[in-house]
């Protein structure tokens, strides 16, 4: 260990950009064992691991590091997978930039970060590879059952420690895959469809049922679930767009971001999508414009060149240093073509019924807001126009009615419209009903979603058990 100051910081091949914007593979090539061995060598095992401070999953990360410098990798991956149910999708799409690397030691000394999400890539990828990665092995089988309703980071991970502690599992999810967003929002060049179909293949393997297409309040009401089981979890993300209120909204060939990369996923996955196969969600030849900064806007831009469109630009009312994504994300992005039009933000859509431009306003930046990023500010006589014959807004998303659909208005909501849950126990205003992941805490990170979903399994596995001991010590009585 402590070899940064001899072996430099080096990250795994990046794709040349002609040949990457040619398909939807992931863009980073793996390690090979001798480097992955190397570059784990540069860790300076510090007394205060600020990287594993700085992961939601508070990852081992040191101690990972070092045993892949010793070339004991299935000890390795032993640890990484005991505090993550998903390293391998972590290790491709976490911003390791805003959390572990860019907390590294040795990063903020100058040395350049340890590249700790490649590790954990090559870590659990070998893994696999190696049948490492074995089904759950329940050795006592409880009767009690969880129902858990989406099958997206946050679900599927509560469902999997849930699992291990020998409770019954089913899952419901509304769509016909399981995998939620890391499936149909999330691009293959970031994370290929097969890594998250071998997970939730090991998770049925292990005994977890999965009922697909399935919506709580057509199908069943929450009440009725909750009857079938011993306790609930919903962890149904947030995926209604926030709209831009705008002139000219009304427009054809406007769609927020979801409805274009899960057409875009659908496609990858051999499935028949009626508006991409007949061109509208298809972005080729078209000048696309993508309003937003965010991760999701990333992954949009970067789809569209993939799509082959004629020019892909990207408005986003800030500059580059405020941007919410990842910096390597929009590094990406711009490699690969993208224009980024900084300090504008959309005044009008223009065009006689499908949208063929964007009037835009120039902006400024003033003092800080309650973000602590400084506030855009409109320029005066300062709007011009971009043509655009496909917009995408991704400005972030918005909880759904939930109350309203499951059937259930005694379930409290916050004023944002996130379910309200005791922040020790993670129970709802509904006996037996626990919530986690961006249902409770708005749009947020897989890797948050994980933490939350293990966290909401622990204090299901406690209201399970008080009630059981309730029941013992009433039986005896």
């Amino acid at each position: 260990m402590l070899k940064f100051v001899d072996v430099n910081q080096e990250t795994p091949i990046k794709r040349k950009t002609d040949s990457r914007k040619k398909d939807f593979n992931e863009i980073y090539d793996q390690y090979i064992t001798d480097k992955a061995k190397e570059q784990s060598s540069r860790c300076s095992q510090c007394g205060v691991p600020f990287c594993q401070i700085h992961c939601p999953l508070q990852n081992n990360i040191p101690d990972w590091l070092k045993l892949t410098a010793e070339g004991r990798l299935r000890e390795a991956y032993e640890i990484s997978q005991s505090t993550n149910n998903m390293p391998e999708v972590c290790g491709r799409i976490c911003p390791q930039d805003r959390l572990c690397e860019g907390n590294c030691v040795i990063e903020q000394s100058g040395h350049g970060t340890v590249t700790i999400g490649s590790v954990e890539k090559y870590i659990t990828d070998t893994a696999w590879d190696k049948g490492w990665v074995k089904p759950i092995k329940v050795t006592k089988e409880l009767k009690e059952s969880i129902g858990v309703i989406g099958a997206g980071p946050a679900g599927l991970a509560c469902a999997e420690e849930m699992r291990k502690y020998g409770y019954k599992v089913t899952v419901y999810d509304r769509y016909d895959r399981p995998g939620g967003l890391l499936i149909y929002g999330i691009p293959n060049f970031k994370l290929e469809k097969f890594v998250v179909e071998r997970r939730t293949k090991l998770l049925k393997d292990s005994g977890i049922k999965f009922i697909q297409n399935f919506e709580v309040g057509k199908d069943k009401t929450l009440e009725d679930l909750k009857s079938e089981h011993d306790a609930i979890l919903i962890a149904t993300g947030v995926y209604k767009a926030r709209e831009i209120e705008i002139p000219g909204s009304n427009l054809e060939n406007i769609f927020p971001a979801m409805d274009f990369l899960t057409a875009s996923n659908r496609k990858g996955l051999g499935d028949k999508v009626k508006l991409f196969d007949n061109g509208i969600l298809n972005a080729e030849g078209k000048e696309v414009v993508v309003i937003g900064g965010g991760d999701t806007a990333m992954d949009c831009v970067r789809t569209a060149v993939r799509q082959k469109a004629k020019s892909v630009k990207c408005l986003y009312r800030r500059d580059k240093a405020n941007m919410p994504g990842s910096a390597r994300e929009v590094g990406n992005a711009e490699e690969e073509g993208v224009d980024f039009v900084w300090l504008t933000t959309p005044k009008s859509f223009i065009g006689d019924k499908k949208v063929n431009g964007v009037e835009v306003s120039k902006m400024k930046l003033g003092e800080p807001d309650s973000s602590g990023r400084r506030r855009p500010i409109p320029i005066i006589d300062g709007d011009f126009k971009i043509k655009a014959d496909l917009v995408i807004k991704s400005l972030g998303f918005d909880p759904e009615n939930i109350p309203k659909l499951f059937n259930s208005e005694n379930l409290l909501v916050s004023k944002w419209g996130t379910i309200k849950i005791d922040l020790k126990t993670m129970q709802t205003s509904i006996d037996g009903v626990f919530a986690a992941g961006d249902i409770v805490r708005g749009a947020s990170l897989v890797v948050w979603a994980i933490r939350d979903g293990r966290d909401a399994a622990e204090q299901m596995d406690k209201y399970i058990s008080s009630k059981r001991q309730k029941n013992k010590k009433e039986f005896a009585a």
